[in-house]
């Protein structure tokens, strides 16, 4: 079930509407292309060889006997890529790091860091010679003390990752230790201690999170061909093609204008495809073999050598006074960010107290350095874990001052004008509109109904409320759209399609025009072919590239004026365009549609295109609120989902049925990370539940129909009030879920995920 809430925002003749997604029909048929599905004459088929070892010095590698098996065109390891210093590089992640993590993230150089680490790689005639080179190459390892978790991680004695490793705090002090600390910081507002002396409740918990992986069911994939003239083309699926060319090419040490790289269609990302894993290996292997290598992951590989997010621990601390009002609050974060530096503790703590107008607060941020496959962004990277545990910290508060917790946000939510931790005032947002729509909301009023079974039930069913904050995202971005003889309008743009983006970027440029949404050819083109476009993440694609593409056809819209005024011998001011016809403001005689015009442009003047580049700031902020009904079966811990019901604000929504499916798809996988999924490690370091089999995902038999309702409160900072959609749904769902369960049982859980196991444990501990 879907509604939606409009408030202040303007209804359009395109923008609003549920068009049919332009490349549904080559999805659905299987002709779309995706990065594995490519295959070049002559083409070699590589494969990685990766550490056994979670920590271990790298001594020797001898190649030898890989090369002598028939079959085997060329071995790789890092002593093939540049030496590359400890320059810092900000491309495209959260956090500053250096161009040798990024080169020894893809092979590894003096020490392997994770199991499942790159070590060497191999490119043969077919894969299966491949796989039995991997078992030739002789490898000797000085295995080394791990450590795994992030509270041991940051002790004094515990083994250091890198030596080159030195905290540098908030005022770009770097200490003159080694550490597994990358980094701390301190952000405050207001005065944290009077703050906590004027309340009457405080309530402080920590809590502990692990990583989980985005679950993409792609699997990673690179195909490279290095050419002869030393130009090189890349095909993979990625987030961004500028991004994976630049990032290569630093890796590679060549000039960014040496490397093509094409966008095949993407599987899923999720955050998890912004970096080169394969690229730079399969370009070297085709540099020494002279032909075009591809390599595609394993489901094991993906799991062990790709970027999971941040686990982590976490505390917090809120105080309130009698009346309820949120006097002070206070966090401390410290995010693992696996075998390099760069976790998202940063965006965490930007997030934390998104929801909510908070006079005093501090947080303190650790980005902690651990034997785990370095982290990557997963949808709304931070916020989940932030607002898990300062969703279920107010849930208490309001237990403890007997407030309503809906009450209890439309008396602390963020409102216009106020200002989040380390952030900008807000402008006009949606945060209190969302609380008003979940107290307003049949669900929220309906009685739990009892479970259907006899006296003595096992099962108890609770309801739990939270809410959540993301920053949103925008970025650089370019197109250009072409008018064709016929009408319609190629479009094209650098932002990879994972929801359904060529749709909603068709129909901004097309609401500008008056024109159909189907009469624009929207295509994701390779870096040579169109203006730098910041990657598909942070929910910023429909609000950055679908204002390129509003501009782009704001430049068509003026070419086209000028053309008919030349046409008809007047001046340009003369000539009205609106609703996909251009007219003449004093002589309504003289008008041509879009079509009309189009048709003459060669005997006007020749073709005519659109282009811009943006780089738009204004982005607001989303806000969300989500209502859950569980079931707990005390005999055996297990969780059902009820009902779910997610509220949110999305400034105008372009295409509403994407809009729902992004939410529907960002709470399923929040309810994964808050009841099933984790990494299962054993005292080595190895994952023992790499596998879709393993690593326990929800099916749609876990699942209720998530019903979505859809909140605009039109986000000024954007020509069609758009607000980023895509993070946002994956925020609240760990909190409300642990909110209902404790509805349910009386337990609070904080530690995710909150597994069968745990809920019985929690439920012993009760007495229960």
């Amino acid at each position: 079930m879907a509604s939606n809430i409009v408030l202040s925002t303007q209804e359009y003749n395109v923008v609003g509407t549920r068009p049919i997604r332009h490349d549904g029909t080559d999805k659905v048929t299987g002709r779309a292309q995706f990065g594995a599905d490519i295959n070049l004459p002559g083409l070699l088929h590589g494969k990685v060889l990766r550490s056994p070892h979670a920590h271990a010095r790298i001594l020797s590698i001898d190649v030898s006997r890989a090369l002598a098996l028939p079959g085997v065109r060329a071995v790789v390891t890092s002593a093939d890529l540049p030496r590359l210093s400890g320059q810092v590089a900000d491309l495209e992640e959260a956090a500053m790091v250096t161009l040798k993590y990024r080169s020894d993230n893809c092979l590894a150089s003096d020490k392997v860091l994770y199991k499942g680490h790159a070590v060497a790689a191999v490119a043969a005639t077919s894969p299966h010679i491949a796989d039995e080179a991997l078992a030739l190459i002789d490898v000797e390892y000085e295995v080394l003390p791990p450590v795994f978790n992030v509270l041991d991680a940051m002790k004094e004695d515990a083994p250091i990752l890198h030596e080159d490793v030195f905290t540098t705090d908030m005022s770009g002090e770097i200490a003159n230790v080694a550490s597994n600390i990358a980094s701390h910081f301190i952000t405050e507002i207001g005065d944290v201690e009077a703050g906590f002396a004027e309340a009457d409740v405080i309530v402080e918990r920590e809590y502990e999170t692990g990583m989980v992986h985005q679950g993409y069911i792609e699997p990673h994939n690179a195909t490279a061909l290095w050419h002869a003239d030393d130009n090189i083309t890349i095909w993979c699926s990625s987030q961004g093609q500028f991004n994976i060319r630049d990032q290569s090419a630093q890796i590679l040490g060549i000039p960014v204008s040496k490397i093509k790289v094409i966008p095949m269609e993407i599987g899923g990302g999720f955050g998890g495809k912004n970096t080169p894993y394969l690229e730079p290996i399969a370009a070297i292997l085709s540099r020494k073999t002279g032909r075009p290598v591809k390599l595609t992951m394993g489901r094991a590989e993906v799991f062990e050598a790709t970027g999971p997010t941040s686990g982590g621990y976490l505390r917090v601390k809120i105080g309130v006074n009698k009346e309820g009002r949120i006097t002070a609050a206070g966090a401390y974060l410290a995010y693992e960010a696996g075998a390099y530096p760069g976790s998202m503790v940063n965006i965490g703590a930007m997030c934390i107290f998104g929801p909510f107008d908070v006079p005093n607060a501090r947080v303190e941020g650790y980005d902690v350095v651990v034997n785990k496959p370095k982290t990557a962004p997963y949808r709304a990277p931070g916020a989940p874990a932030a607002a898990f545990a300062t969703e279920t910290v107010v849930d208490e508060i309001c237990e403890k001052i007997g407030m309503d917790p809906l009450e209890f946000r439309l008396l602390n939510g963020a409102r216009e004008g106020g200002q989040r931790i380390g952030g900008p005032r807000y402008l006009r947002i949606g945060c209190l509109e969302t609380v008003r729509a979940a107290k307003e909301h049949e669900h929220y009023s309906t009685p739990l109904e009892k479970p259907i079974s006899s006296n003595g039930s096992s099962r108890r069913r609770g309801r739990g409320v939270a809410g959540g904050f993301w920053i949103t995202a925008s970025g650089q971005a370019s197109a250009v759209a072409g008018v064709n003889p016929d009408g319609t309008v190629s479009l094209i743009e650098g932002s990879p399609d994972i929801g359904g983006s060529r749709a909603v970027l068709a129909m901004q440029l097309a609401e500008v025009l008056g024109i159909a949404a189907e009469d624009v050819r929207p295509m994701v083109v390779d870096t040579d072919s169109v203006g730098y476009t910041s990657t598909t993440t942070g929910s910023g694609v429909a609000f950055k590239t679908g204002w390129a593409c509003y501009e782009a056809a704001q430049d068509v819209k003026r070419q086209m004026i000028k053309r008919a005024a030349r046409i008809w011998d007047v001046p340009a001011d003369d000539v009205a365009y609106s609703d996909g016809v251009l007219s003449h403001r004093s002589d309504p005689e003289l008008r041509l549609t879009f079509k009309e015009m189009a048709a003459r442009l060669n005997s006007t003047g020749g073709p005519i295109a659109g282009r811009a580049t943006v780089n738009p700031s204004g982005v607001g902020g989303a806000f969300a609120v989500h209502l859950v009904d569980v079931e707990v079966d005390t005999e055996t811990g297990k969780v059902d989902i009820l009902r779910f019901t997610a509220l949110q604000d999305v400034g105008k929504a372009i295409h509403p049925s994407y809009v729902e499916g992004q939410i529907q798809g960002g709470v399923v996988q929040g309810i994964g990370w808050a009841l099933n999924e984790e990494y299962f490690y054993n005292d080595r370091g190895e994952m023992v539940n790499s596998s879709f089999l393993d690593y326990r995902m929800p099916t749609s038999l876990d699942l209720p129909m998530i019903d979505t309702v859809i909140v605009e409160v039109a986000n000024p900072g954007h020509p069609y009030g758009v607000r980023g959609v895509g993070e946002m749904p994956i925020v609240p769902p760990m909190a409300a879920i642990s909110n209902a369960i404790y509805d349910a049982v009386g337990i609070r859980l904080r530690t995710l995920p909150m597994s069968p196991g745990k809920v019985l444990e929690a439920l012993w501990e009760k007495g229960c």
